[in-house]
């Protein structure tokens, strides 16, 4: 399977790559952070935002929307790029994490996974057939296979479990995709190793996804309950054995010190609902750590969140007007931090992209996360 991505430099020091994906809504810059839009929106934002900050692709998700509005209602409109206004590339979640998520309302069988709704209690079963099914209902650039995401701790042999449910599932997905015709009309299929912190797990799940020739491969599994050290760990115990001219993806993390971490242990991509959901709180991300708008510091404070940051928010309005926003319950204080932090997360990465290519990166994201961590 083509991949359609280039590797157009790597850092001397660490296992960073400066790559380039092409998918049919247009190229992705990597490493990438990918605003996530769970239900067909980025949650407080609308597309011109997204485009305004510099967003390059987002997430939408194949549990959720199949439940409503329903795929076929979707495919009836003009797929999930018409029906939500966004023109750029959408990768979409197989309904893998909502295993894990929602524990309580579902059962792994063999042949899928069988879902009580959270919405209304319908019942609802995705197996490979599915996910593929509405992944091309919904038009996505890239589908993510259907797999089993154990929950931290797990033991081994639930793990292994998990591990070979998910690889048949990958293959049946990949099969899927060639029949149907999703691969051959320019669109991806990236496949997801799991394994838990068993490291030998791991490596037999990444070499026999690797040997199926998916388009890209996700690192899932991590920021499940585990701390930082372990989840950094299985990240680094997983990479190497992914193949190296394909994209690599970890799923739903993280902080801004942790992209950089694993930018530096060789991961293309990233999302995570962190910096839209604090938003909504009034939490802004800073140089300096997270700043807490709703406390009384900010009443009467005339800077902008982060100065000279060149985004809609940190141009227009100042930390005291914010606070004042989010202390009155008004939406847009949490559609303006929302703003911010998308960007503030972007525009990291950007600088990630350059600094690998200038050839720097392993001292400027050791000084970047060492000024970042003592601040916090």
């Amino acid at each position: 399977m083509a991949s359609h991505f280039q590797l157009l430099a790597k850092d001397p020091t660490t296992g960073a790559r400066r790559g380039r994906l092409d998918t049919l809504h247009g190229a992705v810059e990597t490493p990438v952070f990918m605003p996530v839009g769970t239900q067909g929106t980025v949650k407080a934002l609308t597309p011109a935002h997204l485009r305004e900050i510099g967003a390059q692709i987002i997430l939408g998700n194949t549990y959720h929307l199949s439940l409503r509005p329903g795929s076929g209602l979707i495919r009836g409109l003009g797929g999930l790029h018409a029906f939500m206004g966004w023109d750029g590339p959408i990768l979409t979640d197989s309904g893998g994490f909502q295993v894990f998520s929602l524990a309580k309302l579902r059962d792994v069988r063999d042949e899928g996974v069988a879902f009580q709704s959270h919405v209304d209690g319908a019942r609802l079963f995705l197996g490979p057939k599915e996910v593929m099914g509405i992944q091309a209902d919904l038009g996505s650039d890239i589908a993510m296979v259907l797999d089993e995401c154990p929950p931290w701790p797990v033991d081994r042999d639930a793990c292994a479990l998990a591990c070979s449910r998910s690889l048949r599932w990958a293959r049946r997905c990949r099969e899927l995709a060639v029949e149907g015709g999703f691969i051959a009309s320019g669109r991806h299929v990236f496949a997801i190793a799991q394994g838990s912190t068993y490291d030998d797990l791991r490596r037999e799940a990444a070499e026999a996804l690797a040997a199926l020739d998916f388009s890209g491969y996700a690192i899932g599994g991590v920021s499940v309950g585990e701390a930082e050290p372990e989840m950094l760990k299985q990240v680094a115990a997983t990479a190497p054995h992914l193949p190296s001219d394909r994209p690599r993806y970890v799923m739903g993390v993280g902080t801004p010190p942790q992209l950089l971490k694993m930018i530096a242990l060789g991961v293309d991509m990233f999302d995570c609902v962190l910096p839209t959901r604090v938003a909504r709180n009034g939490l802004a991300f800073t140089p300096g750590g997270p700043i807490n708008l709703r406390n009384e510091r900010f009443r009467a404070d005339p800077a902008p969140i982060v100065e000279g940051l060149d985004n809609y928010t940190c141009r227009n309005f100042s930390r005291a007007y914010l606070r004042h926003l989010i202390a009155a319950g008004e939406m847009l204080g949490g559609t303006l931090v929302t703003i911010h932090n998308l960007h503030f997360f972007l525009d990291l990465l950007g600088h990630a992209r350059a600094h690998i290519e200038a050839g720097d990166f392993g001292p400027w994201h050791k000084a970047w996360i060492g000024r970042y961590e003592s601040a916090e």
